[in-house]
């Protein structure tokens, strides 16, 4: 069960192998509210989308959903006809056997591109789900939605007393990972009763500064979605824009939809290293977001990172290259608290050997102050590494 969790009202979980995966692991899940839930979701915004999301997200648009089915082995991308068909029917099948309204279903999928979905195996096994439908074990969802990834990605935050709720995220994604959005899933529930407008502004927000402020490789996919659930059954009042209660929740939906996003830069393919670049004294934030993504997204930074080599000339590359407003005399760079660039002069050796040792953390900060205004934004990157370039060589699309 996972540590500390406190449960979450009206929700439940289940998974088991529909054998789309040749590992024979768990590769459908089932998440399943006891009400219509409220909701709201963000997708990707590839112009070639899968066949889930061209039935899921007219769905989620209507502001409802009491149950998600997601498979992962097959993304039932690029399959035509057939692949809506299928994803229509997979919905079908998890609506019968639960006895709700179809329009209630949201279908998603993970995984190989192109192929049609074994629906002789899906019609066997979606009705097999709401067996083993439980409270307490949130995790077999997020064991059965992995495909390259190395590990599960959750989190929680929790709210006790009268006014209290529990949000709970659940995500994947390893590669392909890049604004907007990247090869990733992120179901995020709450048992707070929150007004729908607010409930899809708040996510809009988070997703802004979680899963859209991350990159590992600069591609994005066909299957991306982030949705959150918002059933009511912690039975606390409504929670409406403008009030305390609104940040709160604003606040640790954006809290739990970052820590996902950082697991899923962290298990970046073959990745060793997780990196915050953080950018202030820019002109405004849409510059410091500017510098902070050519940086994170520079091949040659990465691949200094992963050299553990503190290349301060790649670094001031990448904002010089940037469409943001720098004076090149002004910039600073540190690598923690470590400066190796100061006024847009370097330190020296020895600044650069205290920086070296910085990198040898599997988790660090590259600070970039443009000293121009009041602008701030971060990314969170990966360094580049051979075991990437071999994954990728090796996964069949």
């Amino acid at each position: 069960m996972l540590k500390n969790f406190p449960g979450i009202k009206g929700y439940k979980f289940a998974a088991r192998s529909g054998a789309l995966k040749k590992s024979g692991k768990p590769d459908l899940a089932l998440i399943f509210s006891e009400v219509p839930a409220c909701c709201a979701g963000v997708f990707t915004r590839n112009q070639v989308k899968a066949a889930p999301l061209v039935i899921s997200a007219p769905r989620v648009q209507n502001g409802r959903c009491q149950a998600i089915l997601v498979n992962s082995g097959n993304a039932n991308a690029c399959t035509g006809e057939q692949g809506l068909k299928n994803a229509l029917r997979s919905a079908e099948i998890t609506a019968q056997t639960l006895g709700i309204v179809e329009d209630l279903v949201v279908v998603s999928s993970t995984g190989i591109i192109g192929e049609q979905l074994p629906m002789e195996k899906l019609e066997r096994h979606i009705p097999l789900l709401p067996e083993g439908l439980s409270s307490k074990h949130p995790e077999v969802v997020a064991e059965a939605i992995l495909t390259t990834d190395s590990f599960a990605k959750i989190s929680f935050r929790s709210q006790s007393g009268e006014n209290g709720f529990t949000i709970l995220g659940i995500a994947k994604g390893a590669g392909m990972i890049h604004p907007d959005m990247a090869t990733m899933l992120a179901f995020v529930l709450t048992d707070a009763h929150v007004e729908g407008g607010f409930l899809n502004e708040a996510l809009q927000e988070a997703v802004k500064k979680s899963f859209n402020s991350i990159s590992v490789d600069g591609d994005t996919s066909t299957n991306d979605m982030a949705l959150v659930l918002a059933n009511g059954l912690a039975g606390s009042p409504e929670i409406k824009r403008g009030t305390e209660r609104a940040a709160l929740f604003a606040r640790q939906l954006e809290e739990v939809c970052l820590d996902l996003a950082k697991l899923i830069v962290k298990d970046g393919e073959g990745a060793t290293k997780l990196v915050r670049i953080q950018v202030d004294g820019a002109e405004n934030d849409g510059d410091a977001r500017e510098v902070a993504r050519c940086v994170a997204t520079s091949s040659l930074v990465k691949t200094a990172f992963f050299g553990e080599d503190p290349n301060w000339g790649r670094i001031i590359a990448a904002v010089g290259y940037s469409k943001a407003q720098v004076d090149p005399g002004r910039i600073d760079v540190h690598f923690n608290d470590t400066p190796v660039i100061v006024n847009g002069l370097a330190v020296g050796k020895e600044g650069l050997k205290e920086a070296a040792k910085v990198m040898k953390a599997p988790e660090f900060c590259v600070n970039i102050h443009l000293h121009l205004g009041t602008g701030t934004a971060f990314y969170y990157t990966s360094d580049l590494t051979h075991e990437y370039i071999r994954i990728n060589a090796e996964y069949h699309t």
